[in-house]
């Protein structure tokens, strides 16, 4: 791997904080550790592929209810307009609080929630959240 050694990152930070954001990511090692260094330009394009992909549920109520498949939130709104509103404000709200503890959400079952919270987090628009959410209707 073509990693620069910490000590030398440390040195050179403005440097290569300034590679980083106008030329290309880097990789970075320390001892046993390797990190990636990236703007988040190039982190969204890497997220470019992830879409949010739910069920749909029309109830008996006459209201709709999506099941994220990612991860697992529901909604349930009056129409399809109102439950994909509130699955997009319940995707942000839960990115966020994944980030804030990160180091006990990102562990286990829940690691490959990781791009998708990393998305939201980066859009941070409900509106646009929404704009990829991708409907299938449901199975009972």
């Amino acid at each position: 791997m073509l990693a620069l050694n910490s000590t030398d990152v440390r040195r050179e930070w403005s440097s290569i904080v300034d590679a980083v954001v106008r030329d290309k990511p880097q990789f970075i090692k320390r001892t046993r550790d390797y990190m990636f260094l990236s703007n988040v330009k190039t982190l969204e394009s890497l997220l470019s592929a992830y879409t949010f992909h739910v069920g749909v549920f029309d109830e008996d109520d006459g209201s709709v209810t999506l099941s994220l498949d990612e991860i697992d939130l529901v909604e349930n709104g009056v129409d399809l307009n109102d439950a994909i509103t509130k699955l997009a404000y319940g995707i942000l709200d839960y990115s966020e609080d994944y980030y804030r503890e990160f180091s006990y959400w990102a562990r286990g079952s829940r690691v490959s929630h990781i791009p998708y919270v990393l998305k939201a987090l980066i859009i941070n628009d409900v509106k646009k959240i929404g704009d990829l959410i991708v409907c299938r209707p449901g199975k009972t």
